[in-house]
């Protein structure tokens, strides 16, 4: 193993420039300094704000406010995941951290006040040519008005935070800190201690027996915890029920998909869509069955690799240019701001001693995005290079082209950018590979992505709203009610052709994301509208790139459901999932190809 490089001694070209943020520390002093006075004219507009004037007043201070703040915090923190243990950079980011709660509460009156407002008062706000830039701002708090209570019920409700995250918190300790799991034999024969972190790699490895041993530990673990498990997530579920009633929404559901204002037809377009795919799957796990050349496939084969594992050294001269190449189907402009963050210390390149781990980009309005890699000179990691660029450059064109307010796109947006770059790599190296090796590595991996990020995720979602559907109608979730559904949805998901062990219908205990309800959908939207981007970009050309640049500028100025449609792919219809699918199907049908 290598030493690792301090901090200190990583070459400049390699590190991104923070710098560009904020101007230094000196700079960040200041702005911090002046950043309490602002506040403080902030507590004038309190009670004030009944006229379309102080309204524009107060929303251009509170943009100033928030803009800056931004840029300290992140500069801070980005300062900070250089080297955590850093002691200067630790303090910064807490005292970046602190100022922004102190900012957030200092600003809080904002949204109620104007609520306050009857609704022709806010009518006549949302048609003031003088309030022009907040108009969209102004017609998302009307929305919202509908589920927001009075002033003493909202302090309530803000006080009963602190308990609603219980369930989240109670299930992180058990899983992370108190959850033990036990030892098994690795394929040395040595007894080794089974963890989360290892647990996917014994799941990973060619010797099946380890696999096996790997899974049925874990579940036999959570098994033995189901009743507090159960306990937990139900918790969780009548967490979500009471704020869905309070609010007034007809469902949980429902009033998850609200702040992102998504039809409810998304949700069951994408469960429906996915049903009528089910026999692609299926036909993957029969291919998946083959090429392992087992008799039967068991769940603990789902991440057994299919082929050996085909180095490719790529150093990360190489995966920029081609990541380059594999973006050129989005035209000269496109390339052209990539170089830029190539070429301007965006990006932080390589690992160092205590750098944060992963991969993120980040940034301020006003500012290039910053994007943090962890290179290693593999395939894995330019995906990662293409991935987190996407993001970059959704932020730069949605900040270059828009004010503030309207920049910062939704989650719901958040990872179509970066994996229609992805899709878009992936298509030009399939096309460029003339080792059948090379290609037929590349295909699994493709097909994975679809398994675990479509199939897998869109699983999930339906679980979600399975429970969530009979613990509304007043059903009892016990652990065997739970595991049932849960095994229930596998058999369903995976086909007749597998052998669904019964030790999966545990998993529901393992998956943390259930504890961010209806969450987990986004991945499987997400995924299928960057395909069917892709797909549209590579088959049609400059009227397909213009509309994603366009959803690229668009940002946050509308509803991500509006936004994705203008750009040509429509997320209340079954099609882009269908046409994803059908990128599905190809590379299948290739794989099929190779292995005759």
């Amino acid at each position: 193993m290598e030493q690792l490089l301090k901090r200190s001694e990583v070459a400049e070209e390699n590190k991104w420039n923070v710098e560009d943020l904020v101007g230094g520390q000196k700079a960040w002093d200041q702005t911090y300094a002046e950043l309490q006075q602002e506040v403080k004219k902030m507590a004038e507009f309190e009670g004030k704000l009944d006229n379309a004037k102080s309204v524009k007043e107060c929303f251009a201070l509170e943009d100033d406010i928030s803009l800056k703040t931004e840029r300290l915090y992140v500069y801070a923190h980005l300062h900070h995941d250089e080297d955590t243990a850093n002691p200067t950079y630790q303090a910064l980011s807490q005292k970046a951290k602190k100022m922004s709660v102190q900012i957030g509460e200092a600003l809080s009156f904002v949204t109620p006040e104007i609520l306050s407002l009857p609704d022709d008062k806010l009518d006549a706000f949302i048609a003031d040519p003088e309030l022009a830039a907040y108009k969209f701002t102004l017609t998302e708090m009307k929305r919202e008005k509908a589920h927001i209570l009075t002033k003493n019920e909202e302090a309530l409700l803000a006080q009963v935070g602190n308990l609603s995250q219980a369930p989240q918190t109670i299930f992180g300790m058990l899983n992370n800190a108190d959850i033990k799991f036990p030892k098994i034999k690795n394929e040395e024969g040595k007894e080794v201690e089974l963890t989360h972190g290892n647990y996917i790699q014994f799941l990973e490895s060619s010797n099946r027996e380890v696999r096996e041993r790997a899974f049925k530990a874990v579940y036999a673990t959570y098994a033995k915890q189901k009743n507090t498990i159960a306990a937990t997530l139900n918790a969780n579920v009548n967490k979500n029920m009471f704020y869905s009633n309070v609010r007034k929404y007809p469902s949980v559901l429902e009033m998850s998909l609200y702040g992102d204002n998504i039809p409810k037809e998304v949700y069951s377009n994408l469960i429906d869509t996915i049903h009528e795919s089910l026999p692609l799957l299926h036909r993957y796990m029969n291919l998946r069955k083959k090429l392992l050349g087992v008799d039967e496939l068991h769940m603990y084969d789902l991440f057994a690799p299919l082929v050996d594992e085909y180095k490719m050294d790529i150093t990360y001269d190489e995966a920029k240019k081609t990541v380059s190449e594999g973006l050129k189907p989005l035209g000269q402009d496109y390339l052209k701001s990539l170089q830029e963050g190539y070429d301007n210390k965006w990006i932080d390149v390589y690992e160092n001693e205590n750098k944060r781990t992963g991969a993120y980009s980040w940034g301020a309005y006003g500012t290039h995005p910053f994007v943090l890699l962890n290179h290693k000179d593999n395939l894995n990691s330019m995906f990662t290079l293409a991935h987190e660029m996407g993001h970059a450059l959704h932020s730069y064109y949605s900040d270059n082209t828009l004010p503030y307010r309207d920049a910062q796109y939704t989650i719901f947006l958040a990872e179509v950018a970066s994996t229609t770059n992805e899709a878009l790599l992936m298509d030009y190296l399939l096309k460029k590979s003339t080792d059948p090796k090379e290609k037929m590595y590349l295909l699994t991996y493709y097909a994975d992505q679809f398994r675990t990020t479509v199939f897998r995720q869109t699983m999930f979602a339906e679980f979600e709203k399975l429970i969530h559907e009979r613990a509304e109608q007043g059903e009892a979730l016990t652990p065997q009610a739970l595991s049932e559904i849960y095994y229930d949805l596998n058999v369903k998901y995976h086909g007749k052709g597998m052998a669904v062990d019964k030790d999966i219908e545990m998993e529901w205990a393992r998956i943390p994301h259930f504890y961010n309800s209806f969450y987990v959908y986004k991945y499987a939207t997400g995924f299928s509208a960057a395909t069917s981007f892709s797909k549209q970009i590579l088959e049609e050309g400059q009227p397909a790139v213009d509309r994603y640049l366009g959803f690229l500028k668009s940002g946050g100025s509308d509803y991500s459901i509006n936004i994705l449609k203008k750009a040509g792919v429509d997320m209340s219809s079954p099609q882009p999932i269908r046409e994803a699918m059908s990128v599905f199907e190809n590379v299948i049908e290739q794989l099929e190809q190779l292995t005759k």
